[in-house]
């Protein structure tokens, strides 16, 4: 991929300072004052806000670059990652978010601890906060490669600016200022990947030439992905969708439960046009550009944009980078403060406030130091959402069969899950099992057998309990 031209890549680097200093303006403005404000918005947000941070959380830098980046090599199938996201939104919006809204929790420990126990709480918070982390290493990770090839910049020096930036958002802004700053960002976004595919179709004269030209399977169902991966997206999208904190702490920030539903079935509809159309632009890459690295299938177009164009493109991926990593260290803090920090010291609300802030910038920079060795985008993805869907089928089996839900089996089987997870994304997936199903599996099954095995004692513990509360 070449460089702009230097012209073009002045004007460039012009609007996107123009544009983070205008967000960083809009931040303050919009700041937490409260811990209320700062974890929730204080119940205030209307749908569309919520469903707009839903669905920023899900389609940020590193799944645009990494769904074109696939879809360069294995056929407009790739989409099948993010249209996934869709139609685990619409499942959300039915079968949990109310559930979950009613609990009063603003976390998923929290609602964990309702239907389980304290123990199971701490080990949910422990991977959830190793997952987020994870997941922003892959924010600097994916948005500094696409910076850096845009702009020319050395990786680490985007990564340093991508945490600075990012992090004074969600450390002033919390819920209520990233919330609003966030609308701006995805708009600018959503004008950036439109721009893109139509700058692509126009470039391949049209998609009838694509087709002809490529491999029958780049436009098949499953390209060589295969239904199995798909398959194990789509667990892994509902599990992530079901359990991450940020979107557990977004549909709480809603005005009542109904709107919270709304807002959920709105980051469906907003997700699948952009499904799509990543989807389109890394195939057109592939027929345009076929010896190109295909980590450039999305950003290559940029060149063949005229100034403005590379300036609005060129922006919405930086508005993407401070989106997901804003959003996701926002949750992560909140976890540490809330689950570490308040139960032991107790803080008055000025000095809750004061660390929240001081936590907040620890986390924003300690994925830094893993930067360079993150491995490859998608994978990486989808192995942070293998570790949070082990959480969401202890909640859903908390909420749907708790005759299987007890404090120890929950406790065992995330635990255990989290390292043989961990263990067989490691091992490269043996067998071709997708680590999202060891993920899925083991809680269950523990579960399951510690249900049996410990069964007797647990209901005759709360036929006692209900005894004892029983009025005569």
């Amino acid at each position: 991929m070449e460089m702009l031209n230097p012209g073009s890549l002045t004007f460039v680097l012009v609007v996107i300072v123009v544009y983070i200093l205008f967000t960083t303006w809009l931040t303050m403005r919009l700041r937490s004052k409260s811990s209320a404000e700062f974890n929730n918005a204080a119940k205030s947000l209307p749908a569309i806000v919520v469903g707009i941070l839903l669905m920023s959380e899900f389609i940020g830098t590193k799944s645009t670059v990494g769904t074109a980046e696939s879809s360069f090599t294995n056929g407009i199938a790739s989409s099948w990652s993010l249209i996934t996201v869709t139609i685990a939104f619409f499942l959300f919006s039915f079968f949990l978010v109310n559930k979950f809204y009613g609990t009063g929790k603003y976390t998923i420990s929290g609602i964990i601890e309702q239907k389980f126990g304290k123990s199971t709480k701490m080990v949910v918070s422990v991977i959830m906060i190793i997952a987020l982390l994870l997941v922003n290493l892959g924010n600097y990770l994916s948005g500094s490669a696409a910076i850096a090839s845009i702009l020319g910049l050395p990786l680490m020096t985007c990564a340093i600016i991508t945490a600075v930036v990012s992090t004074f958002y969600f450390t002033f802004g919390g819920m209520k200022g990233v919330a609003w700053v966030t609308i701006l960002h995805s708009l600018v976004k959503y004008a950036g990947i439109m721009i893109t595919v139509g700058v692509a179709i126009y470039l391949c004269g049209g998609f009838k030439p694509v087709a002809a030209e490529l491999p029958t399977h780049y436009f098949t169902w499953d390209g060589t992905i295969g239904g199995a991966t798909i398959f194990a997206w789509l667990i892994g999208n509902m599990g992530a969708i079901f359990s991450t904190q940020f979107i557990i702490q977004a549909i709480t920030s809603s005005k009542s439960a109904k709107e919270a539903k709304r807002s959920s079935l709105y980051a469906a509809l907003l997700c699948l046009p952009l499904a799509i159309a990543i989807g389109i632009i890394g195939v057109c890459a592939r027929y345009l550009y076929p010896n190109i690295d295909p980590i450039y299938a999305f950003p290559v177009f940029l060149e063949h944009m005229n100034p403005v164009l590379t300036a609005i493109v060129a922006t919405s991926l930086v508005a993407s980078i401070f989106v997901g990593v804003s959003t996701v260290a926002l949750a992560t803090t909140t976890l540490i403060i809330d689950d570490f920090y308040a139960p032991k010291a107790k803080p008055s609300p000025e000095k809750l406030m004061k660390v929240t802030r001081i936590a907040s910038i620890v986390v924003g920079f300690v994925p830094l130091i893993g930067v360079v060795l993150a491995p490859e985008l998608l994978s990486l993805s989808f192995f942070t959402r293998a570790l949070r869907t082990s959480i969401a089928v202890v909640a859903a089996m908390g909420f749907y069969l708790p005759f299987f839900s007890t404090n120890r089996g929950a406790t065992i089987g995330l635990g255990l899950s989290g390292v043989l997870t961990s263990v067989w994304y490691l091992l490269g997936d043996p067998y071709g099992i997708d680590n999202m199903y060891i993920a899925v599996i083991t809680p269950f099954i523990v579960m399951v057998i510690d249900r049996y095995i410990g069964g007797n004692k647990k209901q005759n513990i709360s036929e006692n309990s209900e005894f004892k509360g029983a009025k005569v």
